[in-house]
Formats: C-alpha cells, sequence, structure tokens
C-alpha cells in the first residue's frame, strides 16, 4: 500500500448494528478501513445520500440481505457516494495516486475516510465542488443508464419521467433532454418549479389522477416512460405508452417486504414477451467510464448537481430523516 499522509488508526463514522430508521445511525469512533490490492483509501469531504443507502439501513425488501447481512449490516457504516482526496493506494492501483482529487461509490462513505474500489472512482473535474461530486455517482448513474442504455431515447421522443423531482428523476430529467426527448416530469405540486427549472419541457402534478390518459389520448401517449420509484399499476403506465414504447422501471417504495419495489420490474419483465410494448426494469453498474461521462457533462454545462441542503456528519440521521419525510428536491449531502 502506498500512502501520501500520516494517518491515525481510528476515524469518526456513524454507524449501526441493526436495520432499523434513522433511529439506528449515530456518531462513533471505529477503526480506518484497510484496503484491498485494488482498492483506494480516500479522505472523505464529501458523501451523498440516496435511495440505495436507505434500504440497505432498513435492510428492506429482505432480499438485500442476502448479499449485506441476513441479522444486521456486515458493512457498519452506510454510504456510498464519495468524493474526497485519495490517501493510499492498493499495489494494484494504477489510475491514481495519492492527493488526487475523486468522486465515485465507495464502501461505507459516512465517515472520515472510505475505501473504494479504483473502478468505481473517476477524477473529480475543477468544475465541481466536492459537495457537487457527492451528489452525482449512484443517482447520476441510474439516471444516465436508465435514459442512454435501457430508454435509449432519441431526439424528439416523448419521455415521461416519475419522480421527476428526486435524486435520479432530477439528473434523468436533465439528461433526457441532452438525448433530445420532449420531456414531462410528474412530481408533487410544490416542486413543480424546480423541475421546470431542470429543463422539463411541462410538469404534471402526481396527485391528479387522470395523469396517465389525458382528454386527447393520442396527445398524452409517450414513446418513453421511465418509473423512478412510483407505485403506478403497469397497467396504468401501459396506457400511457404509445404502442410500441417503452417502459423502464428503475425502482419503487411499494410491494412486499421480501422484494419491494423489485416486483413490479418483475412483473413488467414477465408480461413484455407478450404485448408490443417494451417493458423493462435494471440496476445500474458502478462503472468509472460513466463516473467520468457524468463528470464531461457537468463541466459542458449539460448537466447540474442539484444539492439541496448539506448537513455535518452528526448530522446524519436528521438528514436521512429529511429525505424519509420526503421533502427533498434533488439531492442532500453530508459533509465531513
Amino acid at each position: 500500500m502506498t500512502t501520501g499522509t500520516t494517518m491515525t488508526n481510528t476515524m469518526k463514522a456513524i454507524v449501526h448494528s441493526e436495520y432499523g430508521t434513522s433511529a439506528v445511525l449515530g456518531l462513533g469512533e471505529i477503526d480506518r478501513p484497510t484496503i484491498r490490492k485494488d482498492e483506494v483509501l480516500v479522505r472523505v469531504h464529501a458523501a451523498g445520500l440516496d435511495r440505495g443507502t436507505w434500504h440497505l439501513m432498513m435492510g428492506l425488501p429482505y432480499m438485500v440481505r442476502l448479499g449485506f447481512g441476513l441479522r444486521g449490516p456486515k458493512n457498519p457504516v452506510p454510504g456510498l457516494d464519495v468524493s474526497g482526496t485519495v490517501v493510499a493506494i492498493g499495489e494494484e492501483v494504477t489510475r491514481f495516486s495519492p492527493g488526487d482529487e475523486v468522486f465515485g461509490v465507495g464502501r461505507g462513505s459516512w465517515a472520515e475516510y472510505t475505501a473504494a474500489k479504483e473502478s468505481k472512482l473517476a477524477r473529480k473535474p475543477a468544475a465541481l465542488t466536492f459537495e457537487q461530486a457527492a451528489a452525482l455517482p449512484i443517482s447520476g448513474l441510474t439516471a444516465l443508464q436508465a435514459v442512454r442504455d435501457v430508454a435509449a431515447v432519441t431526439p424528439g421522443q416523448r419521455v415521461l419521467i416519475l419522480g421527476a423531482s428526486g435524486g435520479v428523476g432530477s439528473y434523468a430529467v436533465q439528461i433526457a433532454k441532452v438525448f433530445g426527448g420532449d420531456v414531462t416530469g410528474v412530481c408533487s405540486a410544490a416542486k413543480g418549479d424546480f423541475v421546470r427549472s431542470l429543463g422539463a419541457d411541462r410538469v404534471i402534478d402526481y396527485t391528479d389522477a387522470g395523469w396517465a390518459v389525458g382528454a386527447d389520448v393520442d396527445a398524452a401517449r409517450y414513446d418513453v416512460i421511465i418509473d423512478m420509484g412510483g407505485n403506478s399499476r403497469i397497467s396504468k403506465l401501459r396506457s400511457a405508452l404509445t404502442p410500441t414504447g417503452t417502459l423502464v422501471i428503475v425502482g419503487g417504495e411499494e410491494g412486499g417486504k421480501l422484494l419491494g419495489g423489485n416486483q413490479r420490474q418483475l412483473g413488467a419483465v414477465v408480461m413484455s414477451p407478450f404485448v408490443k410494448q417494451r417493458l423493462t426494469g435494471f440496476l445500474s453498474k458502478e462503472v468509472a467510464v460513466d463516473i467520468e461521462e457524468l463528470g464531461k457533462m457537468v463541466q459542458t454545462g449539460q448537466l447540474v448537481p442539484s444539492v439541496e441542503q448539506t448537513y455535518p456528519l452528526a448530522d446524519a440521521p436528521q438528514a436521512m430523516r429529511h429525505m424519509e419525510d420526503g421533502l427533498v428536491r434533488g439531492k442532500v449531502v453530508i459533509t465531513i
């Protein structure tokens, strides 16, 4: 391991030993992580908050516990999004050196230090603050891959994005516009102006029971629907699609405790071969090349990370409660 500074063997971190609500989170002093041959040790400047971290905190749906601990979390430190400075590298790492500023996906980023695979990091563009960079990776990767790779949005297509004001949705609106989509965002009325500021051509209040199909059915149909965590029935979403349109279900907060929102994804995949419409779900990939692409899009002004609020590390449980309450517009970031 190559290091660039003298470090203590312990660090401050948010920890939890059991699954549950934000009440299980607390500030503690624990051992600094050790890194593997292909990993980088990052001194954390900022860490993001996303729905994936919430699911891992809760241990829901239960299927996530198969990989992250049956009775309690294997890694007591939550957090995935990270931006910071490299302080040590594993012997197989070639892309980074101590002192480099990076952003990407870490292994427990709500702490003073985190370990991250070299393959899940990119250099932080100078145009990005550490807070903005920490808001990008998980939500940005999901939005980029959903819009570009799965939905394959092309110029002129009518794109409907459910959950347009959230972490993933706020990026999806912007990225769909980059690819030439005519974008309609679905969100709460209170967040309508925010979604318009992201570039949405129009906004629909999600409480409007008739949002899927308007008076003029043909005019209301969309070539692509990207559902970023809603709970609408697949039949309702299909009625808003063109006869050969594409539905991409990214997530959802409903469903049973075993599979959660994945139930709708599975249902869409099973139904798709029997209809002309393309119905699918996907899991995003944490890869450096796409993290770098997000950075380039920010540098060229195509993408703007929306950091609604920052919290110091000790207030991370409060940040989680803020997200749980559905109050966030864009992203919340924890600063260390």
